[in-house]
């Protein structure tokens, strides 16, 4: 019902609008007691990377995260990451992830970043606290935020907006009415504007310097149990989950790529499985395909036809170079 209010023809989402002008009125506020700093941030003595979004849900954040990791990490710098944790819950804070972390410590995201680039990755509600843990442990030279763009305590020096190219802004409302944390203004003081998918718009045109589209490119299909590999072509029988914030773009992609689908069942983002949870959507002779999100869940417990489906964001040169110019600066300025 709500994605139908925020993404949809339903109109009703002007019963909310009261809602929305107290959160953002609040969220404006707060901005500007962080801008006149009555509200003090921690800086970092490396630099802080934040990716981030201006809506709710998923933008394709956590791809883009990998993927600059990946990049910058060619380039030799020394790359940590921090998060928030959503959906995990630690017996204390800051976490530094290892490779017997949990989703249920960590939350989704963190454990699959980790498990994905093998760079030193902490979580805890308060961002500074996370940081200072990874520079207490490791020498880095940057360190980048999934999401955190409205943690104005943690002072950043680059800011990455990632937009869905297909939803973009909904209604443009605030929350409850509307998907937004913040309005879409806000994109006039962000470094760098990273549009996932092809879409129609004018974001481009508004800001043509720092405006980049990114593309989801998933790769060959993983067992959880054996890690063997296989085209998707190669999978027959497929009952497709997904428990993320937007199950049917995975589900979309896939009858993109011609595979043999026969169902497919959504779940609430973070959604924590169970085998009894999943234990009847799938027989023996047919293949339980999920993202690698959800597999980070499931690990555990998997059966031999349990796969899942990695997705590689391809990025841009220039946007990349961007951020290295951005940071090289940064470097010689602190110098």
């Amino acid at each position: 019902m709500i994605e139908k209010l925020w993404y949809g023809k339903n109109r009703l989402y002007w019963l909310l609008l009261p809602f929305s002008w107290i959160y953002g009125l609040i969220a404006c506020v707060r901005h500007k007691l962080y801008q006149m700093r009555i509200l003090k941030s921690w800086r970092s003595p490396v630099p802080i990377v934040i990716i981030g979004n201006l809506s709710v849900g998923g933008n394709g954040k956590t791809p883009l995260v990998i993927a600059l990791i990946e990049a910058l990490t060619s380039k030799g710098l020394q790359v940590g990451i921090v998060s928030r944790g959503y959906g995990g819950k630690a017996d204390n804070y800051p976490l530094l992830l290892n490779d017997n972390t949990t989703t249920e410590q960590a939350g989704d995201e963190p454990v699959l970043i980790y498990q994905r680039t093998k760079v030193p990755v902490a979580v805890a509600p308060n961002r500074s606290q996370a940081v200072q843990l990874l520079l207490k442990q490791h020498k880095l030279d940057v360190i980048l935020t999934d999401d955190g763009l409205q943690h104005y305590a943690l002072a950043r020096d680059i800011e990455v907006v990632v937009v869905d190219g297909k939803r973009l802004f909904g209604n443009g409302w605030w929350m409850p009415a509307g998907p937004m944390r913040e309005r879409a203004n806000r994109l006039k003081s962000v470094d760098l504007i990273i549009i996932n998918g092809d879409s129609v718009n004018n974001i481009a045109e508004l800001y043509p310097s720092k405006t980049y589209t990114m593309q989801l490119a998933p790769l060959y299909a993983v067992n959880l149990l054996t890690q063997e590999k296989r085209e998707l072509v190669n999978l027959h029988n497929i009952c497709a989950i997904a428990g993320i914030s937007n199950p049917q773009r995975f589900f979309t992609m896939l009858t993109t790529l011609n595979a043999d689908v026969i169902k497919t069942t959504s779940f609430a983002d973070h959604q924590k499985f169970t085998p009894a949870l999943l234990a009847n959507l799938v027989t023996n002779e047919q293949t339980l395909l999920m993202t690698e999100k959800d597999a980070v869940k499931c690990r555990q417990f998997a059966l031999p036809n349990w796969w899942y489906l990695p997705i590689d964001a391809v990025l841009p040169i220039a946007a990349v170079d961007q951020i290295c110019s951005l940071l090289a600066n940064m470097k010689s300025s602190r110098e």
